[in-house]
């Protein structure tokens, strides 16, 4: 048998599986091994438990913090309008923009990248209006809390949020504007940089201005969709309300300026007009001059921030002469057809009586008294009536009350007691050509409004009250406490009818309407002594007699020069605003055919 050298056996190409013999696994490791799994699934059973029973309102507080938007009141205003919805006082947004140059950075820049200042100023420069070397000059050395700019409107706003530049902060407020300007300074005041009222209505009508805002916390989703879950009632609640006046700013622009233009001429301190409709109350004029600007208060004196046609005292003088003639009617002291006479000169209790031309007009019917307006004849005329009963009607008429009004910072007038007034002859003699006691000229427009409407003391006010969107309030019901027989009322109102046509009232004539009216030219008082050459001249009209509505008062405060009158200080400034009123208010003519004529001519 050969053999063959070298080789090896061949062996079978086909591994065999290798067999692990299985030991048994001690008991004791098994245990270890389950309390081990035991005390994992414990532990997180129990920390289940802690958040859920312990955590659990820390934790939903602090998601609720990341999901809920929260939005803080500006402290916002109501508007105020004019009665036909023009806008007076308004709040608009306005923007202050912080700078904090620690955390400047740009789009695309790395989040770690402090951009320097220079860049920053250079970017805003445009939105802004201003050289960038100002403002990197603004910004300084600080590191934050830089005040670059104020009153940004919200375009300027929106343009600087687009820049999407870190470190700069856009803080929203409101600003009060007066779009009016100066047209309704005297009656709507102001707020100060500190949003403080400091005269008008802002001030006397502060808590109803106040818009109606609360903080708003809003919840919002992952996607940043509302939730409407936990909504406080009334959280997406809009105050619309709007403060609306009775005034008229196209009657108050003729009258301020029509004013403004006579006290230049005339060199007074001052003037004021108003309007009143008789059957309600409302005033559609209030101006006064000089004025000043809210928008820029600044600017001005604090002197001219209150109305003193509402505030100031003065002796009424002639203009009261048919207040008096219709109380001596009332109480039956006199008859329409009475007759006086007019003497030119009286002596009562040690003093003279003088009429203002030194004439003597000899005997003379009421409507020639007024139309020469005699103080010897009302002085004759309210001789008739008892000291006590003149005495208690001033009292009913309110002379020395605070009117009830709406208007702020109105004041009562000064009458002299009942006792010196009873006891001293010479002080019903000065009372019955309007001298020897004060009221304002807001009184007395009241007063004469009771002589338009038949004899009611309405109460004359300025607001119609709040209302919502774009409505508009309607007009105050006629209203007033019964005073005067309505035939008393309407016999003076045909005698003061005869001063415009044929004495000192003449200048507001208007060919087809009946007006009734006038003058005064008192002298002034200061602490109780006249001031030598001081005058007020003021006229009053009433229109149209038919149908009496509408009082028109016109007041100037020591005008100076030889001539300076009611009837050519006064009387100019009121042919204006009456001219006005007729259009505005679209009141027909009294005696169609002389317009006509008039027309045709």
């Amino acid at each position: 048998m050969t053999r063959v050298s070298g080789r090896r056996p061949i062996r079978s190409r086909r591994s065999r599986a290798r067999v692990v013999p299985l030991t048994q696994v001690p008991p004791k490791r098994l245990w270890i091994i389950f309390w081990i799994l035991a005390a994992g699934l414990l532990g997180l059973v129990g920390r289940m438990a802690w958040l859920q029973l312990v955590q659990a309102p820390d934790l939903e507080q602090r998601a609720r913090q990341l999901q809920t938007q929260r939005t803080q009141p500006l402290g916002q205003r109501r508007p105020i309008v004019d009665r036909t919805g023009r806008l007076v006082a308004m709040d608009e947004k306005r923007f202050r923009l912080w700078a904090h140059p620690r955390y400047f950075n740009m789009p695309g820049d790395a989040p770690n990248l402090v951009r320097p200042a220079e860049d920053v100023a250079a970017v805003l420069a445009d939105p802004l209006a201003r050289p960038a070397p100002a403002l990197l000059r603004a910004m300084g050395t600080q590191a934050s809390g830089i005040k670059l700019a104020e009153e940004l409107d919200p375009e300027t706003a929106d343009r600087i949020r687009a820049l999407g530049i870190s470190g700069l902060d856009l803080e929203a407020y409101p600003q009060r504007v007066y779009p009016q300007a100066s047209l309704f300074a005297n009656v709507v005041g102001f707020l100060n940089a500190e949003r403080q009222p400091q005269a008008g209505l802002e001030q006397s009508r502060d808590g109803d201005l106040a818009r109606h805002e609360q903080t708003r916390y809003l919840r919002r989703g992952a996607d940043g969709t509302p939730l409407p879950a936990n909504l406080a009632p009334g959280a997406f609640y809009g105050d619309d309300l709007r403060l609306q006046l009775t005034l008229d700013s196209r009657l108050q622009q003729v009258a301020l300026k029509a004013l403004a233009e006579q006290v230049a001429k005339w060199k007074a301190q001052k003037g004021a007009a108003i309007v009143m409709d008789a059957t309600n109350g409302e005033l559609l004029v209030l101006a006064s001059t000089p004025t000043y600007d809210p928008n820029r208060y600044w600017d001005f004196p604090t002197g001219r921030f209150r109305e003193w046609s509402v505030q100031d005292l003065y002796e009424p003088g002639s203009t009261f002469k048919p207040i008096n003639l219709a109380l001596a009617l009332q109480d039956g002291a006199i008859q329409a057809t009475d007759r006086v006479n007019d003497v030119g000169k009286l002596m009562v209790g040690g003093w003279p009586i003088n009429n203002h031309d030194k004439k003597a007009h000899g005997l003379v019917d009421f409507a020639t008294v007024l139309q020469v307006s005699s103080n010897v004849g009302m002085v004759q005329a309210m001789r008739r009536l008892d000291d006590d009963a003149y005495w208690n009607w001033m009292e009913r008429l309110g002379i020395n009350q605070r009117p009830d009004t709406d208007l702020p910072g109105a004041v009562a007038g000064q009458l002299k007691s009942k006792k010196q007034f009873t006891s001293q002859p010479i002080e019903p003699a000065t009372t019955a050509f309007g001298q020897g006691f004060s009221l304002t000229p807001l009184k007395l427009v009241q007063l004469h409004g009771m002589l338009a409407n038949g004899g009611k003391l309405i109460s004359p006010h300025i607001t119609r009250g709040f209302r919502s969107g774009d409505a508009l309030a309607p007009a105050a019901a006629p209203s007033g406490q019964q005073l005067l027989n309505p035939e008393v009322t309407r016999t003076v109102l045909q005698w003061m009818e005869s001063v415009v046509d044929q004495g000192s009232g003449k200048g507001v004539k208007t060919p087809g309407y009946r007006i009734g009216g006038k003058t005064g030219t008192a002298q002034k008082a200061l602490n109780g002594v006249y001031l030598p050459g001081a005058k007020i001249c003021s006229f009053v009209a009433t229109l149209p007699i038919e149908n009496p509505r509408y009082v028109v008062f016109v007041v100037v405060d020591e005008p100076q020069g030889e001539h300076a009158y009611g009837s050519t200080v006064a009387v100019p400034v009121a042919k204006q605003i009456i001219d006005a009123l007729l259009v505005v208010e679209r009141i027909a003519p009294s005696k169609p055919a002389e317009l006509n004529k008039l027309l045709n001519s």
